[in-house]
């Protein structure tokens, strides 16, 4: 296996000469045109030894460790696709770490393995209309036990790449008496399950998208599976949850660098190039050189603490990490805001076409803030954990 700065050359080299001719057409054409081209795209990464390479190297990966791949996610997240490509996009890379975990040698072999092969997509059903996501020990998805099998019921949306999936996993009540923390468990659902519906693609700034590249509407109406499909012990989903979301999150912040250093760059080619008049060009303007200076520095600060909590997950786990984790997630989602913002400003009418990908990050990355943990509800884990050192006892 190449060194990490070997191998995030070799990733920059593939995003450079393979990724970015076909990001054009990823932003312009439907997905059912461009996915032949994305798959070819697939086939070279595999072809070069770029494969997942969050997963081992028994499993056709390249055995990086969260610090190394948190470098070569960087390099991914310069184009929208570059995840994608190399077999590591949320929610899969996911789902194939809590299967890798904390999975069954059935489920393994089923569906992890298919999964790390890129033969198959998943998608995890979470996040419910009626219900706040805030509180994800608040669910109304219900797994009643009949047998020895699960009947699940319930309503959820914002299941990502639910277009195209071959499973779901989903989390679900199975113990409505049990403690707060207790009460949901994980169940994987084929999605060729009677009563399984993928209700719609969700509008996302006006843009529903396709296939991978979505966020659905699901429902699970008496889905009958078996209790095999159940990861981990019953009760555990919250636990498996958090487990999850701790190297998830700093996959998403990492990704979040590379929009930023792609914004960043094209920010600062269009400010060098683009004239106001005869031979005066945007970049002369200080203005535009504040928001150039303010990304650079608020890129640079946000990678080194997510760096850092990468060290520190690797060396203690999630758990130990929690409040570094905790931070990055709303430092690193903010930082990405501005730079997309700052960046628009600077092309001016062109940063709202699809001409660059400035505007779809705008639209999709919005929900950086948001989704796997709101701003506020990050920020208060900080400050409690803060306070305390103060006497302060805050009740979460």
């Amino acid at each position: 296996m190449p060194n990490e700065q070997t191998l995030r050359a070799q990733v920059r080299d593939f995003v450079d000469t393979v990724l970015l001719p076909l990001e054009g057409r990823y932003l312009n054409e439907p997905w059912a045109a461009v996915v032949g081209a994305l798959d070819g795209a697939r086939a070279e990464a595999r072809a070069r030894g770029l494969w997942a390479p969050h997963l081992p190297v028994a499993m056709g990966g390249c055995g990086l460790s969260l610090l190394d791949f948190a470098a070569v996610s960087e390099e991914l997240g310069r184009t929208p696709i570059g995840h994608y490509a190399l077999n590591c996009q949320a929610p899969d890379i996911g789902n194939m770490e809590l299967l890798h975990a904390h999975g069954s040698v059935a489920q393994r072999k089923q569906w992890l393995g298919p999964l790390a092969r890129g033969e198959i997509r998943s998608c995890f059903a979470m996040t419910e209309p009626e219900r706040a996501g805030s509180n994800p020990t608040w669910l109304e998805a219900r797994a009643e036990r009949d047998g020895d099998d699960y009947v699940i019921s319930g309503h959820k949306w914002f299941t990502s790449a639910a277009d195209g999936a071959a499973f779901a996993i989903v989390m679900a009540v199975t113990d409505a008496l049990a403690p707060p923390h207790k009460r949901a468990s994980q169940v994987i659902v084929p999605t060729t399950t009677p009563g399984y519906s993928l209700v719609r693609n969700i509008k996302v700034m006006g843009d529903a998208g396709e296939g991978y590249a979505t966020h659905g509407e699901v429902r699970f109406d008496k889905c009958r599976v078996p209790v095999t499909n159940r990861i981990g012990d019953e009760g555990e989903g919250f636990t498996l949850a958090q487990a999850r979301l701790g190297p998830g999150r700093i996959h998403h912040c990492m990704r979040w660098m590379g929009i930023c250093e792609r914004a960043l760059d094209l920010t600062c080619r269009h400010a060098a190039t683009r004239e106001l008049s005869p031979g005066v060009v945007l970049g002369t303007r200080q203005s535009v050189q504040h928001m150039i200076a303010d990304s650079r520095a608020e890129i640079d600060a946000a990678r080194l603490l997510i760096l850092e909590t990468a060290r520190q997950i690797d060396a203690h786990g999630a758990a130990a990490a929690r409040e570094s984790v905790s931070t990055i997630k709303f430092f690193a989602a903010g930082v990405l805001q501005r730079v997309l913002d700052r960046a628009i400003q600077v092309h001016g009418a062109l940063g709202m076409t699809d001409d660059t990908p400035l505007a779809y990050w705008f639209r999709h990355e919005r929900a950086a803030r948001i989704y796997d943990g709101a701003d506020e509800v990050h920020k208060s884990v900080v400050a409690r954990r803060i306070l305390k050192g103060y006497g302060v006892v805050v009740r979460e």
